[in-house]
C-alpha cells in the first residue's frame, strides 16, 4: 500500500526542507517535497539554487519538488535525428522561419499553458505560475526561444539560466518537428557559451530520445553546485545559428 504522505507546509519566509527528505516512489509523489510559501523572485531563486522546482495543478497549493533520479539533458549527450536535420536545412534554405532569445516570453509562456498535450485535461501553468515567471523573466533569470514562420509565432520554449546552469521549464508547437527545433537551437547555444548540461525535470521518452538520461539526486546536485555561482550566460540572437545547430552530433 502506498506510505502516508506527510510533507512540510511553508510559511513566507521558512527555507526548504532538505531535498533528501523528498517524498519517494512508494508514495505516488516521487520528488513531492513541501507545500505553501509564495510565488516570487526570492523564493524561485532559492529553490532553482537547490534543485527544486514549483508544479502544481488548479485547486492545489504550491507544491514543490525535487525528483530523484533527475532527468538531465548533458549538451554533448544530444543527438540531432536525420529528419531534424532534414527540417532545419529546409527551414534554412526557405528563408521564411527565424529564430529568436528573449522577444516574446509571455507569448511563449501563455502559449505553453494553452497548448493541449495528450493524457493531460488541464495545465499546471496556471496564471500565478505565468505572473511569477514572467517577474522572474523581468529580472533577468528566465528566458524564452522563439521560431517564428512569416512573421507568426509557431513555437518556442522558456527555460531558467542561473550561471552556468539551465533549467528547461516547457514548450510548445504549432507545426511539426518546430518545438524539436527550438530545442537544438536552445542546445546549440548553451554549447556555444560553454554550458555542459540542460535539467529536464521530468522523464519522458521524447527527451530520451534526444540524449536526456536520469541522474541520482546526488550528482545533480554537484552539477549545482559547480554552475550555480558562475556569471550567467548571455541570452541574445549572436548564439543562434542554423549552421551551428547542424553542426551538433547526429543520431546512430
Amino acid at each position: 500500500m502506498p506510505q502516508k504522505l506527510s510533507i512540510p507546509w511553508l510559511e513566507p519566509d521558512d527555507p526548504f526542507p532538505a531535498t533528501h527528505l523528498a517524498c519517494t516512489g512508494e508514495s505516488g509523489m516521487e520528488g513531492l517535497l513541501a507545500a505553501g510559501g509564495q510565488l516570487n523572485r526570492e523564493r524561485l531563486l532559492g529553490a532553482y539554487s537547490q534543485g527544486i522546482f514549483p508544479w502544481f495543478s488548479e485547486g492545489q497549493p504550491i507544491l514543490w519538488w525535487s525528483p530523484n533520479p533527475r532527468m538531465v539533458l548533458m549538451v554533448d549527450a544530444f543527438r540531432c535525428h536525420r529528419s531534424l536535420r532534414q527540417t532545419i536545412k529546409q527551414w534554412q534554405r526557405s528563408g521564411q522561419y527565424r529564430l529568436s532569445l528573449d522577444e516574446a516570453f509571455e507569448s511563449v509562456i501563455q502559449a505553453c499553458a494553452s497548448k493541449p498535450r495528450v493524457g493531460q485535461s488541464g495545465t499546471w501553468i496556471l496564471p500565478p505560475m505565468q505572473e511569477a515567471y514572467t517577474e522572474f523573466h523581468r529580472a533577468g533569470h528566465a528566458h524564452s526561444l522563439e521560431v517564428w514562420k512569416n512573421g507568426q509565432l509557431i513555437a518556442g520554449l522558456y527555460f531558467v539560466n542561473l550561471g552556468r546552469a539551465i533549467f528547461g521549464e516547457s514548450m510548445f508547437s504549432y507545426e511539426r518537428d518546430a518545438s524539436k527545433v527550438a530545442l537544438c537551437a536552445l542546445v546549440s547555444a548553451a554549447k556555444a557559451q560553454g554550458a555542459s548540461w540542460i535539467d529536464c525535470q521530468q522523464n519522458t521518452s521524447h527527451l530520451a530520445s534526444m540524449g536526456a538520461a536520469p541522474i541520482p539526486r546526488h550528482q545533480f546536485e554537484a552539477l549545482l553546485r559547480q554552475d550555480c555561482d558562475q556569471a550567467n550566460l548571455q541570452w541574445d540572437e549572436r548564439w543562434l545559428y542554423w549552421d551551428a545547430m547542424l553542426q551538433l552530433p547526429r543520431s546512430a
